[in-house]
């Protein structure tokens, strides 16, 4: 693979990853804001309404950020991937087009409700207007998920007499069932990091000793909700993805779980240090026969190791590998968090428990590492395609921008994302540190 491809890929990897944790928070705040809104509505609940008004603002600045970062990668098709957009233009246009007019509309419309019009509009249409947001949001998550999904499994299509690929059918595409169970993987993945966002914003204020009835209700409602989605994470949406792995991409499997030979019984590999030379994981922990279990439901099945497929169709093996145990070792610990907080919630000590409290409050930023590496195994283990079965990699990229040429750019995407980052972190943390209570204020009198 040239150089140039290599700067193109890098270049779309930094540009997508810092975009997806503005629409990580996003996904996962929607449902948060929903429930406040209808809480509000419903009486004189003065938290909730706080609540609902605070955590708009919170998810405004994600969605304005995440507008402006998902910007450059639309043109990227165009400028680095042209033979890409050439050859399945047809085919990814429809959900991405669909995701701009149905998801993007809706969600920006109704936002700009509950930015400018609280003290214009009721309790009720403004709880409708938070409920359409969310709908908007996850609408947007699937026709982005639905278009990689095809990519990775490629269905209703077919191939025209000059070599493109056109869209026979559109429900094929949007109802194939590796799309939907990576979609409610996707869901529940930024609910798990909405959730420690809510709760870990309310362990700061209990910790620090205000705000005390809104961190109390940010909490106790973040922790259930951690507890909830991480485990649907594991089971069933984890569970039935990795099954549509193991069908259509099994190469992607044994690179996962390091598994370099074909094996009857194959051990699940808790960790090891793959090396692609020797060909073996080296100093593994492992569970024998499990993998053989998850995989296909049965303790002795055959598992086909990387060996099993020539190395030109290998994905790079250690950071698939790293990249799904970093996944997967996360999400235990949040099952243990939320665990842990809940039977203290339920004991009545988790509020004044300050060591976890400290817990929720600084794992904030995992779960975003969490849905990255999740994503780094869908995308890096899919190599050496881009369409898997139909297109290479190789194939997808222009021959017409130089190497030196798409650097220089991520150089100066680097530092333009670095101020957008800086920016929006002063905003969020302006916005935490004034509270609940102020930034209601705030709106109230007419700020934004």
């Amino acid at each position: 693979m040239g150089t140039a491809v290599v700067a193109d890929r890098i270049q779309f990897a930094f540009t997508v990853m810092f975009h997806y944790l503005f629409p990580i928070a996003t996904i996962g705040l929607a449902p948060f804001i929903a429930w406040f809104a209808w809480r509000a509505s419903r009486g004189e609940d003065e938290v909730a309404r706080r609540a609902s008004v605070f955590w708009t603002k919170i998810f405004a600045v994600n969605f304005a950020i995440g507008v402006v970062t998902g910007i450059p990668m639309e043109f990227a098709f165009g400028t680095n991937w042209a033979p890409f957009s050439a050859k399945a233009g047809a085919v990814i246009g429809q959900p991405l087009a669909m995701e701009g007019v149905y998801a993007f509309f809706l969600e920006s419309v109704f936002l700009g409700i509950m930015l400018y019009g609280r003290r214009r509009v009721s309790a009720k249409l403004y709880a409708w207007s938070a409920t359409l947001v969310g709908i908007g949001s996850w609408l947007s998550g699937f026709f982005i998920v639905a278009t990689d999904a095809w990519m990775q499994h490629p269905v209703g299509y077919r191939v025209a007499s000059d070599g493109s690929i056109r869209l026979a059918d559109i429900g094929a595409l949007l109802f194939s069932p590796f799309a939907w169970w990576q979609y409610a993987h996707v869901l529940l993945g930024a609910l798990v990091a909405g959730s420690f966002i809510v709760a870990g914003v309310g362990a700061y204020y209990l910790l620090a000793g205000r705000d005390l009835e809104d961190g109390r209700r940010y909490v106790r409602l973040g922790v259930f909700v951690a507890l909830v989605a991480s485990a649907l994470v594991i089971f069933p949406t984890g569970d039935r993805n990795s099954a549509d792995v193991t069908k259509y991409q099994p190469v992607k499997l044994a690179a996962m779980e390091g598994l370099f030979h074909s094996t009857n019984g194959a051990p699940l590999a808790i960790i090891g240090m793959p090396d692609t030379q020797r060909r073996e994981l080296i100093d593994p922990i492992i569970v024998p026969n499990v993998l053989s279990f998850l995989a296909y439901g049965n303790f002795t099945a055959n598992v086909k190791g990387l060996t099993a497929y020539a190395d030109t169709l290998w994905p790079p093996v250690a950071l698939t590998y790293y990249a799904y145990h970093v996944m997967v070792g996360l999400g235990t610990i949040f099952i243990a968090i939320a665990t842990l907080s809940v039977l203290l919630l339920w004991r009545g000590r988790l509020m004044r428990f300050r060591p976890l409290l400290w817990v929720l409050m600084l794992a904030m930023p995992f779960p975003y590492i969490a849905n990255e590496a999740g994503w780094v195994v869908t995308e890096v283990g899919r190599q050496p395609w881009v369409i898997y079965g139909v297109m290479r990699t190789a194939a997808a990229a222009s021959t017409n921008v130089a190497a030196g040429e798409t650097v220089f750019t991520l150089i100066g995407f680097a530092g333009m994302y670095f101020l957008l980052g800086l920016l929006f972190l002063l905003f969020v943390l302006r916005e935490i540190g004034l509270g609940p209570n102020v930034a209601t204020h705030a709106t109230q009198e007419g700020e934004v």
